[in-house]
């Protein structure tokens, strides 16, 4: 699997500890930046990691900015991109599973270290389930964001 991580300056000390987990966890890591504490607005890195997404270099995307939910409607904006702020493993798995979440966004602010590595695991372990209901659901989602 290969994921690209982005984050803003808030989000850029929680950055290399999702990084270092992925990688133990043997994903191929693409990183889109920030690459310093200086201020930088996040719906660059959310915008680079998305384009990632639509462009096939990855199969999903991790954002991290101080809250996880700026980085996360800046995503959704983006087509073809399903993100959530997921602070909890259950969340980090189910939003996958069920709801075919492709980006994952965190709050440096919010969550630990322990807790980003855990959330990283969910994430990464988790597989769409093609039953109809939930494809139904995602073809729902899609139609929502064809409408203009």
């Amino acid at each position: 699997m290969k994921v690209a991580v982005g984050s803003d300056h808030a989000g850029f000390p929680l950055k290399p500890i999702v990084v270092d987990e992925l990688q133990s966890i043997g994903v191929e890591v693409t990183d889109k930046g920030t690459y310093s504490l200086d201020r930088v607005d996040f719906p660059d890195f959310a915008a680079l990691v998305g384009r990632a997404i639509q462009n096939g270099e990855v199969d999903r995307g991790i954002l991290i900015c101080g809250s996880g939910v700026g980085v996360c409607i800046a995503a959704n904006k983006m087509h073809g991109i399903r993100a959530s702020v997921t602070h909890d493993t259950y969340s980090a798995h189910q939003g996958v599973e069920h709801d075919g979440m492709n980006v994952m966004c965190l709050g440096s602010r919010i969550i630990g270290e322990e807790v980003a590595r855990e959330l990283v695991r969910s994430f990464i372990g988790a597989e769409f389930q093609a039953e109809d209901r939930f494809i139904n659901r995602v073809n729902k989602i899609a139609a929502l964001e064809a409408e203009r």
